[in-house]
């Protein structure tokens, strides 16, 4: 079984002193492929990325530094185009979010979801279609919605009865008639961490199922014609790794297409399954392969659609991680080591929670591994930490390094490409790290680092 099929919280609990140490590997100087970036690999013993040393890049950019091979990101894309040919594949902009981002996105010919007016007017400002982008959330604004309509985005899902007869009323103010979809929420138990399970009823996403709120908000909708009720939205959690819950969520989706057309003698035309699809963070951990995800969510709609009798709706996906995950990096430069005699050592970096909250906020687990240099030196169990002035600041929980660790080492992290950078803040007044994409042997910054003078712009 997965270590995704359990709660991470039962699996992140301070280790005891009479609990197992996780085991040393063979090789520290590995690098997975399942776990680093498509082009990674070691060169002269330091880790390169995209064609390009780590050294260079900390020497020409500074650490912490948040590194994207590009050619890993875009093969993704073009990896979910064409397992999900026929079908509409939109990236989750939250999981990591820039101009270039979006660049990629249009070129690779996918769509974009949105979740607040921040995240649209990155997409806009570069020109990407609005008719290729979705706006969620579960409370927006007039002003966020007004500018979707505006813009003329593609879907607008919406997520209350508050927001329905909020965006009934500035469609009809502005004219407009968006199409819109209800997000579901199915009732459907996706065996993830509390805070990343999206689709019980005790939460605050979406409409139930089970209590009838999805089928009022149909009504409300339907009796609005300044709104066009095009489909079905339902996000079940995120690191996920198999199609189970979807099977489940799809089912229940169309028992209420079934309902709609009973009482309303309406078909709709699109299902949204949205995203939550697992990577691999540690050794062990199993990730979906996308051709056989695709295969497999498209048998289950068409399924579930075939035994209600209804025809097969057009199918939107919403992957985020898996496109933008893997290709991540994050490098440090190391500047203390203190041993603890019979627990572990501490090794101290330059960056910390306020670049990779994921640790602290569920447990989550990473990679991490000597990068500057390879080493022959016995294993060491390690616990990497950040600078911040909290105990739970720690971005490694328990893993091994090579026992002639220094000061000056570089270490990088992998699979940080997914909601670090998002999730980033200025804790204890740290700047926020710059990204850097790699491809070709060629390192270029995508967005720009914080500096001390960002940090004090706008104190009076």
């Amino acid at each position: 079984m997965s270590r995704f099929a359990h709660p991470a919280g039962d699996r992140h609990a301070e280790m005891l002193p009479q609990e197992r140490p996780p085991l040393a590997p063979a090789d520290l100087n590995r690098i997975n492929p399942a776990i680093w970036p498509r082009t990674s690999s070691r060169n002269d013993g330091a880790l390169t990325v995209g064609g390009v040393d780590v050294r260079d890049l900390a020497r020409d950019h500074g650490t912490p530094l948040y590194v994207l091979d590009e050619d890993d990101v875009r093969s993704r894309m073009r990896d979910y185009a064409t397992a999900f040919a026929g079908s509409e594949v939109h990236y989750a902009g939250k999981a990591f979010l820039c101009k270039e981002m979006v660049r990629w996105l249009e070129a690779e010919g996918l769509g974009l979801d949105v979740a607040s007016a921040g995240e649209l007017a990155v997409a806009l400002s570069v020109g990407f279609p609005a008719e290729r982008i979705t706006m969620h959330g579960n409370n927006k604004s007039v002003a966020e919605l007004t500018r979707a309509l505006e813009a003329g985005v593609g879907h607008i899902v919406v997520d209350s009865f508050d927001e329905i007869a909020r965006l009934g009323y500035l469609a009809e103010q502005h004219g407009k008639r968006p199409k819109v979809m209800i997000r579901v929420t199915t009732g459907v138990e996706a065996h993830t961490h509390e805070f990343i399970a999206t689709a019980h009823d005790d939460q605050k996403f979406g409409l139930s199922l089970n209590t009838g709120a999805a089928a009022e908000a149909v009504r409300r909708i339907l009796a609005l014609p300044q709104l066009e009720l095009v489909g079905l939205h339902s996000h079940i959690g995120s690191q996920i790794v198999d199609t189970a819950g979807f099977e489940v969520a799809a089912r229940r989706l169309t028992t209420l297409l079934v309902q709609i057309k009973d009482e309303h003698g309406v078909v709709l035309p699109e299902l949204d399954l949205g995203g939550g699809y697992g990577i691999a963070y540690v050794e062990g951990d199993e990730a979906p392969d996308i051709k056989e995800l695709a295969d497999g969510l498209r048998e289950i709609v068409s399924k579930v659609c075939k035994d209600a009798g209804l025809p097969v709706p057009r199918l939107t996906v919403e992957p985020g991680r898996t496109i933008v995950g893997p290709g991540g990096i994050t490098l440090y430069e190391v500047g203390t080591i203190k041993d603890v005699e019979g627990l572990r050592t501490y090794v101290s970096v330059d960056g910390g929670m306020s670049d990779n909250v994921r640790t602290a906020l569920y447990g989550a687990e990473y990679t991490a591994a000597l990068a500057s240099r390879a080493s022959q030196a016995e294993p060491m169990l390690s616990r990497l930490v950040g600078k911040h002035c909290e105990s739970g600041d720690i971005i490694v929980r328990d893993f091994y390094l090579p026992a002639d660790l220094a000061p000056g080492d570089l270490l990088a992290v992998a699979a940080t490409g997914a909601y670090c950078r998002s999730l980033a803040s200025n804790y204890n007044y740290l700047p926020r790290p710059a990204v850097v994409a790699v491809s070709g042997g060629v390192s270029r910054v995508i967005v720009q680092g914080e500096t001390e003078d960002d940090l004090l712009r706008g104190q009076l």
